[in-house]
Order: structure tokens, then sequence, then C-alpha cells
């Protein structure tokens, strides 16, 4: 398994995002579940998956499959009292760090859950002023 791979199992569930930040490269793209739109640059994105971080409970990844850049992750989590279960769609660079992180989740309740629950801890996060600009 890659190295980077094995760390982020380590650190995603954690919210900790000082610990992701050192796993992405400098111009990473994010697509998350809940909206289509695109999160771009290590700040915005590390951000971003450290509040998931705090989001998401009893997370754990079941299953992990792939090699060389591109890795699917298999992970179950709850949001809130709701269960959900999903996969991260990981593309690594030649560095060996995260270019591309797209987030494939169900049910859909549940995603609903986390939007509201992702907006109202971005709000409150002064940092996604500027970051806003990281949205395409």
């Amino acid at each position: 398994m890659h190295p980077t791979i094995a760390r982020m199992q380590e650190v995603v569930a954690k919210g900790d995002e000082s610990l992701i930040h050192a796993l992405l490269a400098e111009d990473v793209r994010f697509l998350p579940p809940t909206y289509y739109k695109t999160w771009t640059g290590r700040d915005p994105v590390a951000a971003v998956l450290g509040h998931v971080g705090q989001v998401f409970s009893e997370f754990r990844y079941r299953r992990v499959m792939g090699e060389g850049k591109d890795w699917a992750l298999e992970f179950q989590c709850k949001v809130g009292d709701l269960d959900a279960v999903g996969v991260d769609l990981i593309t690594l660079n030649d560095a060996g760090l995260i270019q591309e992180f797209e987030v494939v989740m169900r049910p859909y309740k549940t995603i609903g859950a986390l939007r509201d629950a992702m907006n109202a801890r971005v709000m409150t996060d002064a940092r996604f002023l500027k970051y806003r600009e990281a949205l395409s």
C-alpha cells in the first residue's frame, strides 16, 4: 500500500487538519458528496476535511482498493444518529501527495445531514470568507 494512503487511514477520522494538510498537493481538488462544486487548494481542502472529521463519528475504513496513483477507500460512519457508507476516490500525484479527492456517499438523508452540519461549522469559521474563492 502507498504510504500516503496508509497515513490517510490513520489521520482522516481525527479531524486534525494539520495532519491532513501534510498529505495534500498544493493544488489538490476536493469533490464533496454534498454538492456539485469543487474545492481547490491545500489550505481550504484541509480545513474542509478537518471539519468533516469533526462531523463524522464512528468513522472507519472497511476496504482499501487500488495501486499506483489510483485508490478507492470504502468507509462507514455516522452523521449524528444516521448511518452512512461511502467511498473516497483518491488520485496521487508524482510526489505521492493527494491530487484529487472525491467522496461518494449514501444514503441521501445522511448526505443532507452532513451538508447541514458542515454549513453550520463553516459559517462559524472566518477563514471560509477567504476560502470561498477556492470553490468552483
